[in-house]
Order: C-alpha cells, then sequence, then structure tokens
C-alpha cells in the first residue's frame, strides 16, 4: 500500500479513536456508550490491519488515559557549537537525533527540554528561544499512532559533560553537512538545517503550523 493510504489510513483511524475516547468520557448514557466503544474497536481493527499490531495491542497504546482526547507535547532541543550539532543515539533504533522526548505533566515547556537534554546527553542547557511549533504529520516523519505538536527550542550550553543515558548509547557533536543516520520518527534534516538558521538569526519569528 502506498505511504500516502497508509497515512490517511492512521489519520482516520486516529480520529476515530479520539472521538471515541472524548465520546466515553462525556456519555452517562449507556447507549451512546456502546456505540463509542464500538467506534474504537472498528478504528483498531483498522490500524491493525495495516501494521504489526493485534487489536488488544492498539487498544492499549491508545487507551492509556481517559478524558478528552489531546495532541502529545514532544519538545526538542538544538545546541550547535560553530555548525556542530549536539545528537544522541537512541538506543531504541540505534539511530541519531537531538536531545527531547514527551513533555512531561506539570513541566513548563522550556524546563522539559532542558530536563530532556541533561537526562540524554549529559549536558546541563538553557532555552532561549521557541523556534518552531510543527505538527508532526505536516512534516516528513513516518507514520506514528499519536497525534503530537513537536516543539524546537534553540538552546546554549551551561554546564555538564558528555554521558550516555537507559536512553541512549552515544552523544556526539555533528556537522549539518555530514549528519549520521537520523531517527526520522523524531526528527528530520530538513528540520536540523532551518534550526540552524534560527541559530544564526535569533531575530527569526517562532514558525507555526
Amino acid at each position: 500500500m502506498a505511504k500516502d493510504q497508509i497515512r490517511s489510513i492512521l489519520e482516520l483511524s486516529r480520529r476515530l479513536l479520539a472521538l471515541s475516547q472524548t465520546g466515553l468520557h462525556f456519555s452517562e448514557q449507556e447507549y451512546d456508550r456502546e456505540r463509542y466503544r464500538e467506534v474504537a474497536d472498528i478504528a483498531e481493527r483498522l490500524l491493525a490491519s495495516e501494521s504489526t499490531l493485534g487489536t488488544e495491542d492498539v487498544h492499549c497504546r491508545w487507551f492509556v488515559e481517559d478524558g478528552y482526547a489531546t495532541p502529545k507535547i514532544d519538545v526538542r532541543g538544538m545546541i550547535f557549537q560553530g555548525d556542530r550539532l549536539l545528537m544522541v543515539r537512541e538506543r531504541a533504533d540505534g539511530k541519531w537525533t537531538v536531545p527531547g522526548g514527551w513533555a512531561d505533566v506539570n513541566d513548563a515547556p522550556a524546563h522539559a527540554v532542558e530536563k530532556e537534554i541533561e537526562q540524554e546527553s549529559g549536558f546541563t542547557a538553557r532555552a532561549v528561544k521557541l523556534a518552531a511549533v510543527y505538527d508532526r504529520d505536516k512534516h516528513d516523519h513516518p507514520p506514528f499512532l499519536f497525534h503530537s505538536w513537536k516543539l524546537f527550542f534553540i538552546c546554549e550550553l551551561t554546564g555538564g559533560e558528555a554521558r550516555t543515558s537507559y536512553e541512549t548509547t552515544g552523544v556526539e557533536f555533528f556537522a549539518l553537512d555530514a549528519l549520521p543516520e537520523l531517527s526520522t520518527g523524531r526528527v528530520t534534516a530538513a528540520q536540523l538545517r532551518r534550526m540552524y538558521q534560527h541559530h544564526l538569526h535569533r531575530e527569526l519569528p517562532t514558525e507555526f503550523d
């Protein structure tokens, strides 16, 4: 199946799951709740038919919380030294990205990215600019179950030293014209090059989709 068709199925199924989750949160009538559960079942079957996950796996991954369904927030920290960029190698897939991950509840956005940088690379840093807020689906990332927004921050080193973590197996600075194999579910080369322009020109306005 073509990539665009897979993405379309993912987007439609994700929307059905979100409607089901929100409907179950607000509905008190059991008849309505049964319909929302059926909507979720149909969406799970659609997703399972186009992936290696079973319907039970899809259900467990999606319904980790209830309430009104909203996008997840992914924060990414961009630290440049000259034209070299701080990157970490993900233990999960063995590929490289910039430090970051899902924002935790009760963390302010800047604190979330500063924490991710320290946890994944060993360096401490200060977020100095929110450069971009991207809708993951509008960029060249592979299909993913959850809808998410990606917040890219320009950061400056304040201390620490390189070390790996339970999530990372490498910490290095790379030139933009000699990037390693990227974990494209997390970042793309185009995003990294664009963030370099924000690093050089701090007066550029924050970009958003």
